[in-house]
């Protein structure tokens, strides 16, 4: 099987980011697959969009049809895996596969309490003093060619509640029966937090793998870039 027979990708990001987060995939994948990676309502270019999970599937939606080339592979991060869970059950008929990065936590029960209240806290720190603290993280962690067009997005702080408040209570391993499609459940290796569940999620689905990136954290695919979009590159071959 080659590139040219596989599915376009779209990438989602995660919380707080844009599709920034994915110029280091783009730039990998970008010769050999169709890809695309979008912003969810209030976020980057959309920033001013209310946040709503429907308007995000509509958007994943429209980015699969802009590439004109049939089921797509949806590749979500973290809030985006979510996001990416709910198009699979909602548009099942443009779904060739789904990567799951970061999003194979339960956001039911005790789980959800702590991320509740960071919700509620994020709206009482100034935007400015949350933007300098992640720039400077971001900065100390990687370097400018992976994490600049994140930056210069800028992030969504204002979205946070609204996103979160809608997803945390949502999502289960149940919520993978909804998705017909091969699942490839993509977690960095020490994310322990989000990857809690991945073997309720494996078992959830007959089509299902599970995949780590060896030494990286949340934000896998600025870890260990090649990494990642090498292991999305084998899983779009799979499905073609």
């Amino acid at each position: 099987m080659t590139a040219a027979d596989a599915p376009p990708i779209i990438f989602v990001h995660g919380t707080r980011l844009s599709a920034g987060q994915w110029s280091p995939q783009l730039a990998a994948l970008q010769e050999d697959f169709r890809v695309a990676a979008v912003d969810l309502p209030g976020h980057g270019a959309r920033s001013a969009e209310p946040w709503s999970l429907n308007a995000a599937t509509e958007i994943i939606a429209s980015a699969v049809e802009s590439l004109d080339r049939g089921p797509a592979l949806v590749v979500g991060h973290s809030l985006g895996g979510y996001a990416s869970l709910e198009f699979a059950r909602r548009c099942p008929e443009q779904l060739r596969g789904l990567v799951l990065a970061g999003a194979s936590a339960s956001t039911r029960g005790p789980w959800a309490i702590p991320y509740r209240w960071a919700a509620g806290l994020v709206p009482r720190i100034p935007a400015a003093r949350l933007t300098r603290w992640n720039d400077r993280l971001l900065r100390r962690l990687y370097s400018p060619e992976v994490v600049d067009a994140t930056i210069r997005a800028g992030y969504a702080f204002h979205t946070l509640p609204d996103a979160w408040g809608e997803v945390l209570g949502r999502f289960d391993a149940d919520a993978m029966r909804h998705v017909a499609a091969p699942v490839l459940i993509l977690n960095g290796e020490k994310d322990t937090v989000f990857r809690s569940g991945e073997r309720d999620f494996l078992r959830a689905h007959p089509r299902a793998r599970i995949e780590l990136i060896p030494r990286a954290r949340h934000l896998a695919n600025f870890d260990d870039p090649e990494a990642f979009a090498d292991a999305v590159r084998r899983f779009a071959l799979e499905v073609a």
